[in-house]
């Protein structure tokens, strides 16, 4: 069976100037012309590449590009984006989507053709490797970064047997304890870097946020909720001037397997355990 590259643009011309160099090179082209139909198409063939222009006129690329790598059936399948966007904000775009490539009109068969080589390797190195290994994140310490790390950090997930439950739980802890190490290490200096590490082995997922600031004593946190009396911190915030809130870390204990601070308190480290024997389909 010849491999598939399903091409997506909605100019005819350059759907079939694009279907036409990928023939020699041994593929199948798919030729749709909307991004509705390219996710139908992905749903019937399960291409091996995407070459995805990204101003359809219904569903624009980006959100193909985002809907796929979101889904653990079809995030393995490279996507690049070809298309006459070319300055830095959309090329961020792309990648912040799980873009494989990024390749701008006009480019020559060469060009493409290192695209697609770059892209398959990708691939063939995630089926061979697996997922197993570690990321670092390091990021400006504003709220906007940090979800957006915590989307790619999904991604990842995606590859990985956690359940969609699991998956919601570990953003929303590191979502909390990424904004208590912004607002309480680093006093809110968007300057600081903010560190998110991302480890898989066969049996857990392993993320440590770790920040810039002095740190504090893990054991000593009376303007925290605790699990013994949730709601006697609500006085000491008060009296200390503070605003409302404080559930954050007893929040995150709840969403993880094991929760633990590093002596220091400015390292937090999550750990959601799965079963090994329930791989991700991909």
């Amino acid at each position: 069976m010849p491999r598939t590259v399903l091409v997506v643009d909605d100019e005819r011309d350059t759907n079939d100037i694009l279907a036409s160099l990928v023939r020699p090179r041994g593929f199948e082209p798919v030729q749709v012309f909307s991004g509705a139909q390219a996710l139908a198409a992905v749903s019937q063939r399960h291409p091996d590449l995407i070459l995805l222009d990204l101003m359809l006129p219904d569903i624009d690329g980006f959100e193909v590009c985002d809907r796929l790598k979101r889904d653990r059936i079809t995030n393995l399948i490279p996507i690049i984006m070809v298309t006459a966007l070319q300055d830095a904000h959309h090329r961020a775009a792309g990648v912040r989507v799980g873009a494989n490539g990024y390749l701008v009109k006009p480019f020559t068969p060469q060009q493409l053709y290192q695209s697609m080589d770059e892209a398959l390797a990708w691939h063939d190195e995630h089926r061979q490797r697996g997922t197993t290994g570690e990321i670092n994140f390091d990021i400006r310490s504003e709220l906007t970064y940090l979800a957006e790390a915590n989307d790619l950090l999904a991604d990842l997930f995606a590859h990985t047997p956690l359940t969609e439950r699991q998956i919601k739980d570990l953003k929303q802890a590191v979502m909390e304890m990424g904004g208590n190490a912004i607002e309480w290490g680093h006093r809110k200096n968007a300057d600081l870097v903010l560190r998110i590490t991302y480890r898989i082995d066969p049996t857990s997922v392993t993320l440590i946020i770790q920040d810039q600031g002095p740190g504090f004593n893990p054991q000593d946190l009376p303007h925290a909720a605790s699990d013994e009396d949730p709601i006697r911190h609500l006085e000491i915030r008060n009296e200390l001037g503070l605003r409302e809130g404080g559930f954050g870390i007893m929040l995150a204990k709840g969403l993880v397997d094991d929760f633990r601070y590093n002596e220091r308190g400015n390292e937090v480290t999550l750990v959601k355990h799965f079963d090994p024997q329930h791989r991700p389909r991909s």
